[in-house]
């Protein structure tokens, strides 16, 4: 349970998992944020209007699977690291997933990373196919990485 161990429930993980139809549509961000904090730099961040917060700043932030492309431009500015973005049409058989990575060193594309559940648990090793750079005023890279896609859902963290 969340409270507890900080590892969502299936529960909570279906209330933000776009639906199957939009996976088929490319990349798409998955807002993993469970909790009312005052908190909104991911709203700001899309220009689309993808993200919003349906009360005020103390909400949950809500995903418009329809207006998000996916662009992960809102994963590093998330101060949380709650927001991933799967796309389920990368390759057949295989999904990328963008996560955030505020460790060093920062994993190169064609290097092997570790890839990790929710609870911390190996999930396998796995090519970087990309990394960037947050900016010079945040230093929370974008990584990409290439996982089986029974495993898109899972992966949710690397260890270099």
């Amino acid at each position: 349970m969340l409270i507890n161990d900080g590892i969502p429930t299936k529960e909570d993980l279906k209330k933000v998992t776009p639906s199957a139809r939009r996976f088929l549509e490319g990349p798409v961000a998955i807002v993993e944020c469970f909790q009312e904090i005052p908190c909104d730099p991911c709203v700001k961040a899309c220009n689309r209007g993808a993200i919003s917060m349906p009360r005020d700043i103390n909400g949950i932030p809500r995903l418009d699977e329809n207006l998000c492309n996916g662009c992960g431009i809102c994963i590093s500015l998330c101060p949380g690291l709650a927001i991933f973005v799967v796309d389920k049409t990368y390759s057949t058989g295989l999904a990328l997933i963008k996560l955030p990575h505020e460790y060093v060193p920062v994993p190169q594309p064609g290097q092997y990373v570790t890839a990790l559940n929710r609870a911390g648990d190996e999930m396998g090793s796995f090519e970087v196919i990309k990394a960037i750079s947050g900016g010079k005023k945040n230093k929370t890279y974008t990584i990409s990485i290439a996982v089986p896609e029974e495993l898109a859902m899972e992966v949710r963290d690397i260890k270099v």
